[in-house]
């Protein structure tokens, strides 16, 4: 069975940091590209940042500078470390975990980020 567990969420001012983790079982993990994507209420889910099994990263635009994505396969787990969080960041975040050549997956059951004063 495969699961994919996020933690790290929470409320977090203006500014502040946050680093989510996504620990995987049931699957290869160094087989797998991850990534993690976000859902804002009223809003489709949006990419955030992928990093493949040979460590390519790809960022979205809104979040490059402030986003780190990064992966440890010894312990089939991938991290996204949160900087400079503003109030549009606040979503339900997800990891995804997907073996090429599929582009279905895996997906998380969410954690949720809150940016507010």
């Amino acid at each position: 069975q495969v699961q994919l567990v996020e933690s790290g969420g929470g409320l977090v001012q203006p500014g502040g940091s946050l680093r989510l983790s996504c620990t995987a079982s049931g699957i290869i993990f160094s087989f797998n590209d991850m990534g993690w994507y976000r859902q804002a209420p009223g809003k489709q889910r949006e990419l955030v940042a992928t990093i493949s099994r040979r460590g390519s990263v790809n960022l979205a635009d809104s979040v490059k500078g402030r986003f780190t994505i990064s992966r440890d396969n010894a312990k089939n787990t991938v991290y996204l470390q949160m900087n400079t969080l503003k109030p549009e960041d606040t979503a339900v975040y997800y990891c995804k975990a997907n073996r090429p050549p599929a582009t279905t997956g895996y997906w998380g059951q969410g954690t949720q980020v809150t940016v507010s004063s």
